[in-house]
């Protein structure tokens, strides 16, 4: 269907002009429309991935180095679970149960790392 309209339009994707013959053409042809699509797609990928990599390095960020809990004579309960891959409130459990003992030391809590590996002896 054709229509009595000759709108004159820039290109977006190359910059040319061209009389368009609807409201919302936007290229003026198909290739400008098939370069501007995988432009498009290729920047859709890029940031993905800038996304992506975002994330990993926040994540690697917000983990603390588990080699410095592995050295440590003395651990905090956060670190005592990091260590043996169990939540903090189980470790919680376990000190109000009397199975670990901890010292408060300021606002923290400390247990010693022989306790940790007693309890799997």
């Amino acid at each position: 269907m054709s229509s009595n309209l000759y709108i004159p339009k820039t290109c977006k994707h190359c910059g040319n002009a061209f009389v368009a013959r609807t409201t919302v053409t936007k290229y003026c042809g198909d290739t400008c429309a098939k370069k501007a699509y995988k432009a498009r797609k290729r920047n859709q990928k890029i940031q993905a991935t800038l996304t992506q990599d975002m994330k990993k390095q926040h994540e690697v960020v917000s983990n603390p180095d588990l080699n410095a809990v592995h050295n440590k004579d003395f651990l905090s309960v956060t670190e005592a679970s990091q260590l043996i891959g169990v939540s903090r409130w189980t470790i919680q459990r376990m000190i109000k149960q009397g199975r670990l003992k901890a010292v408060p030391f300021g606002r923290k809590r400390i247990l010693a790392r022989w306790q940790i590996e007693n309890l799997f002896n």
